[in-house]
C-alpha cells in the first residue's frame, strides 16, 4: 500500500479562480425534459456550474488563482522551488502546461515544473507529491496548481454527464511549518476499471479520425463523439461507495484517531448522491461534511481545494482544523488525506 506520513509539512496558503459565466442547471433543458433535469439536479445536488469561454484554458484559470495567491496571501513567488500542474484538460498534448505557466508567472528557471495527468483523485495525489518535495532540505515552497475546463470535454447531449461538470482552478502552497502536526496519505489504483470514465478517441490508442469526431447515439438517447467523455455512472457509484469508505476507515486506524478528532470531511464533489452515501456510512452530522457542489458542480481535481476556499475561507487564517480529504474517480484511482489546516491564508475566489 502507498501509505505516507509527513511531519511539520503543511498547506500554508490557498486560492481559487472560476469562470464568470454561471450555468443554471434548471435551465439546461435543450436536450432533456424539465422532469429529467429536475430529477438530476435533486439527485446530484448540482444547481449551478461555471463554464469557461472558448479561449480560456485550465492554465489561464490557474494563473489567475496563483496571481491572486501571491497578492492576497503575500506569497513570495521567488521562494517557489517546485511547480506541479494537475489536469486532464491541458493546453496542448505537448509541451507540458507547467512550463508555460512557469514562464507566464515569471517564476525562476531554477524550479522543477511538471504535469500530472489525473482527474478526481488529482488533488490528493498531487498533494502527496508536493509534500514529498517539500520535505527535502533545499525546497522552500511547492506550488500545486489544479485546473480543469471539463465543460470542453463532455457532450451537452450526454444524459449521464451533461449536468455534472464545471470549470475552475486552485493554487496551493505547501511548505515546512511548525504550525501543523503529522499528515497521513493513502493512495490506491485499479486499472481494471480504466474504461468506466474515459475519452476513448483522440489519443494514440485510437487516433483522431472522421469516425472519432462523428456524433453517435446511444441506448439511453445520449449523443456524443468518441472524443468526448463517457462515464458508466452505476459502476462508478458502486466503486465509490465500496472502496472509499474502506480506505477512510483504514487511514483513521493508521493515524490512530477518531472521527471526533476530525473537524471536517471534505470529499471530492462527485455528486451528492455518492458523497451523502459515504457520509451516512460513518454517521457524520451534516455540519461536519463540506459541500460546494451546488455552486460549482464536479470540477474534478479542483473540487476539494475549491471547497476549502469556498466553504472555510477567512476562517482558516485564525483557526486550527483537522480535515479528512477524499479523492476518487478516473483511473480508477482513489486516496485519502488526514491533515491539519492551521492558520492557513486563503485568498478570495477570483472570477476570471
Amino acid at each position: 500500500m502507498a501509505y505516507l506520513v509527513f511531519d511539520k509539512i503543511g498547506i500554508t496558503a490557498i486560492a481559487a479562480a472560476v469562470p464568470k459565466r454561471v450555468i443554471d442547471n434548471k435551465n439546461y433543458t435543450h436536450f432533456m425534459t424539465n422532469n429529467e433535469v429536475e430529477l438530476l439536479v435533486k439527485m446530484t445536488g448540482i444547481a449551478e456550474r461555471r463554464f469557461a469561454d472558448e479561449k480560456t484554458c485550465s492554465s489561464d484559470l490557474c494563473i489567475a488563482a496563483a496571481e491572486n495567491l501571491f497578492t492576497e496571501c503575500s506569497v513570495d513567488k521567488n521562494e517557489i522551488d517546485v511547480l506541479i500542474f494537475v489536469s486532464q484538460t491541458p493546453d496542448y498534448r505537448t509541451p507540458p502546461t507547467a512550463m508555460m505557466i512557469q514562464n507566464r508567472l515569471g517564476l525562476s528557471e531554477d524550479i522543477a515544473a511538471f504535469d500530472i495527468n489525473l482527474g478526481c483523485s488529482g488533488f490528493v495525489y498531487g498533494l502527496s507529491v508536493a509534500y514529498c518535495y517539500a520535505s527535502q532540505a533545499n525546497i522552500r515552497k511547492v506550488l500545486l496548481l489544479n485546473g480543469e475546463t471539463k465543460s470542453k470535454a463532455y457532450s451537452s447531449k450526454d444524459k449521464a454527464t451533461s449536468l455534472l461538470f464545471g470549470d475552475g482552478a486552485t493554487a496551493t502552497i505547501i511548505e515546512k511549518t511548525d504550525k501543523v502536526n503529522k499528515t497521513y496519505f493513502t493512495l490506491h489504483s485499479d486499472g481494471s476499471g480504466y474504461d468506466l470514465i474515459i475519452i476513448p478517441g483522440g489519443g494514440y490508442r485510437t487516433p483522431s479520425s472522421i469516425d472519432t469526431l462523428k456524433e453517435k447515439q446511444y441506448e439511453d438517447g445520449s449523443i456524443r463523439t468518441d472524443e468526448q467523455g463517457a462515464m458508466n455512472g452505476p459502476a462508478v457509484f458502486n466503486f465509490a461507495i465500496t472502496k472509499v469508505p474502506a480506505d477512510i476507515k483504514d487511514i483513521i486506524q493508521k493515524a490512530n484517531i477518531e472521527w471526533d478528532d476530525i473537524d471536517y470531511f471534505i470529499p471530492h464533489q462527485a455528486n451528492r448522491f455518492i458523497t451523502d452515501h459515504i457520509a451516512k456510512k460513518f454517521k457524520l452530522p451534516p455540519s461536519k461534511v463540506l459541500y460546494s457542489i451546488h455552486k460549482f458542480g464536479n470540477t474534478s481535481s479542483v473540487s476539494i481545494p475549491l471547497t476549502i476556499v469556498s466553504e472555510l475561507g477567512d476562517l482558516l487564517e485564525n483557526h486550527k482544523y483537522k480535515v479528512l480529504l477524499s479523492g476518487f474517480g478516473v483511473g480508477l484511482s482513489w486516496g485519502t488525506v488526514i491533515a491539519d489546516l492551521n492558520y492557513c491564508k486563503v485568498a478570495s475566489i477570483k472570477e476570471y
